[in-house]
């Protein structure tokens, strides 16, 4: 176990206690599972880092950083649909749908040895649900606590759902193009 390994670990941990948090269902606990989600994904950046320029890359933490991140998103997004804000649950299962597959093929590719790492567009997809849920969350606490302005009225029903259009694209095309790089390991199985 490495450094990097283990901030992935407690983004894990983070994860749930978010979850846990968002669920509680009001403002303080949201604000609360706010700052955490945001510590959570700080953690991704940082794991990253310390892995790249201590030379800590190791064939764990190239498959459980991409299932930590997908605890913490697909665990959000779910925490969101459960209080029924504006996350629409086909969207929700667009992007588990498209985890599920990417991580089940991770894990068959990975009983031979080889490791699937994310790509270019597999950082973008993530990034772009952080974003997304980052959106969210503010939108979410701007309209508990002004409920009756028109501006917040605006962000919260219908830029969120732009913004939550273009993630779910963003994680449709991460998907395709994750099948078309591997396309000649992925044939051999």
């Amino acid at each position: 176990m490495n450094i990097a390994n283990y901030l992935t670990f407690l983004r894990i941990i983070l994860a749930f206690i978010c979850i846990g948090f968002i669920l509680h269902n009001d403002f303080n606990s949201i604000f609360i599972a706010f700052i955490i989600f945001i510590i959570a994904s700080i953690t991704d950046l940082l794991d990253g880092i310390f892995a790249r320029r201590q030379n800590l890359i190791s064939d764990l933490g190239k498959l459980l950083d991409p299932i930590a991140d997908k605890i913490l998103i697909i665990g959000v997004f779910l925490a969101f649909l459960q209080l029924k804000v504006v996350v629409n649950a086909w969207m929700v299962s667009v992007i588990m749908l498209r985890e599920f597959i990417i991580t089940g093929l991770r894990l068959y590719v990975l009983k031979s040895g080889e490791v699937l790492e994310a790509k270019r567009w597999g950082k973008h997809k993530t990034v772009s649900q952080v974003f997304g849920i980052v959106v969210i969350f503010i939108s979410l606490l701007l309209f508990r606590k002004f409920p009756q302005n028109s501006l917040v009225i605006f962000l919260y029903e219908k830029v969120t759902h732009v913004i939550m259009w273009y993630v779910v694209l963003i994680t449709l095309f991460s998907g395709v193009s994750y099948f078309w790089i591997n396309r000649k390991l992925i044939k051999t199985f």
